[in-house]
C-alpha cells in the first residue's frame, strides 16, 4: 500500500507579515498532482492543518478546496487535529465528510477506532492520535500522569489491544502529534512542554509498522518507522537549511517500509545575512541572495541610517532586520533581548528569582512552583483558545 505523509500545512500562517495564501494553494496544487502521478492509495495529515483554533475564512475555503479535489482523486485521506487546531472546529461534519473518504479524527476518545483500508495482502488499520494535551485527556484515556508520554502511552495501549483483536497479519499505521525524543526543533513550532519535559521516547510506538508524525517543521527520521514529514513550507528563518518535503511511504506485504521523499515547491528561498551594511550592499558574493527572503543582522557598532530601506533596495524581499553590533567581549553593552535569546520562559523566571535575591535562585520547591504556573498558564490558554 503507498502512502503519502504530510503534515504542519498550517493554513492562514504568514510569513514575517507576508500573506502564504497563494504558496498553501500551489502546495495543494502539487500534493493532488502527487497524488495522481504516484498512483497514492492513501493520504496521511499529521496535524496542524490550520495555524490557530479559529483560522481566517480564506485559509478554511483553501482547505475546503483540497478537501473536494482528495475526495474527487477517490484516494482515502486519513487526518488529525494538531496543537495549532480546534479539534472540535476541525471535526464538525466528520461523520458526513467521511462518507467521501475524509476521515477527520480529532476526538481522543477514537484513537482506538483505525480507517480499516485493504490491499491485495490484506488489511491495513490506520489508527489517528489527535494532539493530546495532557492535563486534557489524561483522565479520559486513563493515563497514570498528566504527561506527554503517560497520555501518548495510554493512547498506544488502546491502539495495540484493537489491533490485537484483528486479523493475523493486518498491518498498522499510526497519525500522532507530538514532540518524540531524537526530532530535530525549529523556531516556528508552538512550544508544548508539560512540567519542563517536551519530548516522548519512541518506544512509545512500539508495535505498529509506521508512525506518521507532525509537530516538527523539518522532514526527519527518527527510526525506519517513525518519521517526521516536515511543514511543506517554511516558517520561519531556523528553517533556512530545510528541504521541504512528504514522505512516500510504501508498505509491504510484511509490514516492509520503503520510503522516498518528494519534494515540495519553494515559492521564495531564504537567507540569513551578517555583517556591516555596507558590505551587504556591496558583496557580489550576495547577488544570488537579491530574489530571496532576507533576514539581516547588522554588525554596525553604530546603527546606519535608514537601514531597512537601503536593504531593500538590494534585497526587495528583506522581511527581517536585527542589530547585533560587534562591540568586542560581552559586557554591559549587550542588550536585554540578547541576554534573553534562547532562554524560555522558566529560566528566566529563575533568573529574575535570583536577581532579586541578590544571586541565590529558586530551589527545588520553588522551580516547581513556577513550573506548575506556566503549565497552568498554557493549559488555560489551550482551553480559552479552543472554546472561543
Amino acid at each position: 500500500m503507498r502512502l503519502l505523509h504530510t503534515s504542519d500545512w498550517h493554513l492562514g500562517r504568514s510569513f514575517h507579515r507576508v500573506g502564504l495564501l497563494d504558496a498553501q494553494a500551489a502546495y495543494l496544487d502539487h500534493l493532488v498532482a502527487t497524488v495522481r502521478a504516484h498512483e497514492v492509495d492513501a493520504v496521511l495529515v499529521a496535524g496542524d492543518v490550520y495555524d490557530r483554533a479559529v483560522p481566517p475564512l480564506a485559509a478554511v475555503e483553501l482547505f475546503d478546496r483540497a478537501l473536494h479535489r482528495l475526495a474527487e482523486e477517490n484516494v482515502p485521506t486519513v487526518m488529525i487535529s494538531g496543537n495549532h487546531d480546534s479539534a472540535r472546529r476541525l471535526g464538525v461534519g466528520a461523520g458526513l465528510i467521511e462518507r467521501a473518504g475524509i476521515h477527520l479524527r480529532t476526538d481522543p476518545a477514537g484513537c482506538a477506532t483505525p480507517v480499516v483500508l485493504s490491499d491485495a495482502h490484506g488489511d491495513v488499520a490506520l489508527y489517528g492520535l489527535p494532539y493530546l494535551e495532557p492535563a486534557l485527556v489524561r483522565d479520559e484515556l486513563g493515563a497514570a500522569k498528566a504527561r506527554h508520554e503517560d497520555v501518548l502511552a495510554a493512547a498506544m495501549d488502546k491502539v495495540r489491544a484493537d489491533l490485537a483483536t484483528r486479523p493475523g497479519g493486518t498491518r498498522s499505521v499510526v497519525l500522532a502529534h507530538a514532540f518524540v525524543a531524537g526530532g530535530e526543533p525549529s523556531d516556528s513550532e508552538r512550544d508544548i512542554t508539560v512540567g519542563g519535559v517536551a519530548a516522548v521516547p519512541a518506544g512509545v510506538f512500539a508495535g505498529v509498522d509506521y508512525v506518521a508524525l507532525g509537530h516538527l517543521h523539518g522532514a526527519q527520521t527518527v527510526n525506519e518507522r517513525v518519521r517526521y514529514s516536515g511543514s511543506p513550507l517554511a516558517y520561519s528563518f531556523s528553517e533556512v537549511n530545510h528541504r521541504k518535503t512528504m514522505w512516500l511511504i510504501d508498505l509491504g506485504p510484511g509490514g516492509e517500509i520503503a520510503a522516498e521523499r518528494l519534494d515540495c515547491p519553494v515559492p521564495r528561498p531564504l537567507a540569513r545575512l551578517r555583517g556591516p551594511l555596507e558590505d551587504l550592499l556591496d558583496d557580489p558574493a550576495l547577488a544570488r541572495h537579491e530574489a530571496a527572503w532576507v533576514e539581516a543582522t547588522l554588525t554596525d557598532p553604530v546603527r546606519p541610517e535608514d537601514p531597512m530601506a537601503r536593504l531593500c533596495a538590494r534585497f526587495p524581499h528583506t522581511v527581517s532586520l536585527v542589530f547585533d553590533p560587534d562591540r568586542g567581549p560581552e559586557g554591559e553593552h549587550v542588550s536585554y533581548a540578547q541576554r534573553l535569546k534562547g532562554r524560555d520562559d522558566q529560566q528566566i523566571a529563575e533568573d529574575f528569582v535570583a536577581h532579586v535575591r541578590g544571586g541565590s535562585g529558586p530551589d527545588g520547591r520553588e522551580r516547581a512552583v513556577l513550573q506548575g504556573a506556566f503549565d497552568d498558564v498554557r493549559v488555560d490558554e489551550t482551553v480559552r483558545e479552543v472554546a472561543r
